[in-house]
Formats: C-alpha cells, structure tokens, sequence
C-alpha cells in the first residue's frame, strides 16, 4: 500500500511557516513502515529535537483508479478518518535550505498516525468537517476542510495523473494551523467533530 501526504494545503497553516500558498497540490510520500496504527505509543526518535504534530483529515482508496476526474472522485474512496503527519522541523529547515528532499523529516518509521475510518456516508459534505487535536487535554489544533486550498476531490485527480491508486492506499490531506512540537509524556486524542479517532501516548 502507498502513503500519499499533501503539503501546504491551508493558507493560515503557510502564514505559521511562512511559505507562499502553492498553485498545484504539494505531493509527498511515505513508505508503509511509517504507520503507527491501532493507538500505539510514538516514540520520539533520536535524529530530531523539534518534532512536530500535523493533524490531518485522511481517506482510504477503496477502487483502483489512474486519471482520474475531479468529478468522478467521490467513486473512489468511502472511509474518511484522521491522522497525524509527524514531521522533524529541524530536518525540514536544513532539507528546504540545501534544496534537499524531504524524506528523512517526513516518512521516517511511525510517522504517519492512522486513527479511526468513518463511513463517507456520515457526513453531508466532505468539504465542510471540522477536526481538532487535543494534548494533554488542550484543544492545540483545529480545522475545517472547507479551508482547504485543493479539495479532496481535486488531490484525488491530481495525485491520480502521476500514480495509479490502488485498494487500501491512503491520502493525508494537509495541516490547518496550529502545529507544534510533542514531548515524552504528550498524551495525544484526535476528533472529527465529537467523534474520537485516535487516542496514544508519545514515549
């Protein structure tokens, strides 16, 4: 299975990191062996000392598609969950810097949280869901896909130009504003409006 991530996806997440508002969907990649799934602790590795939270709305593939429509989207995924993009900040400065790519900050292992799946059928519009991450009891993140520069749709015909996606692959859609760094003993709980979908520690 793939791992497709999309950067730079809300305008105030971009003011926070101070980079423009991309014109075409920002595309990255994470290797299988960056899921941390079913609530298991993250481990805060030893290469960075600023590790970032990035709450994100996800879908699951659930057809095989390539090419395809922005309108005809909606046919290829059914699930919506949420997840965290965990990325090494200071790898991330010092990669942008060198004009290096991004691998290291941002498909290491288990730095692609995958929480609870919904059925898309829950919601009226999958461009108008709000999310929120809580630390340690603490609302620190919140959004709304409706903020979304690219919406789903469109990253599902755009990814889908440069790979075919297959059963089971998943998309992280972007980060609002909000992200920060996490620290042993972080207890972290994720939503989509008042539903839980993940639940873990960071060690």
């Amino acid at each position: 299975m793939k791992i497709f991530a999309i950067g730079q996806n809300y305008p105030e997440h971009n003011k926070e990191l101070q980079n423009n508002n991309p014109t075409e969907p920002v595309v990255f990649m994470k290797p299988d062996t960056a899921l941390l799934k079913n609530n298991k602790p993250f481990y805060i590795p030893d290469f960075s000392n600023e590790l970032h939270y990035e709450t994100e709305l996800i879908i699951r593939f659930s057809r095989i598609g390539k090419n395809i429509q922005s309108k005809f989207a909606y046919r290829y995924f059914d699930e919506i969950g949420l997840g965290v993009d965990f990325t090494a900040r200071d790898l991330q400065r010092k990669l942008k810097a060198e004009g290096k790519p991004w691998e290291i900050c941002k498909a290491f292992d288990n730095s692609a949280v995958v929480g609870d799946f919904l059925p898309v059928s829950e919601f009226k519009d999958i461009q108008n869901i709000q999310f929120h991450l809580d630390i340690n009891g603490i609302t620190v993140q919140q959004g709304d896909s409706k903020d979304m520069i690219f919406p789903v749709n469109e990253l599902i015909a755009y990814v889908s130009r440069f790979f075919t996606l297959k059963i089971g692959d998943i998309l992280f859609t972007g980060t609002p504003a909000g992200v920060g760094s996490v620290h042993p003993g972080d207890h972290l709980e994720g939503y989509i409006g008042n539903r839980k979908m993940f639940d873990f520690y960071v060690k």
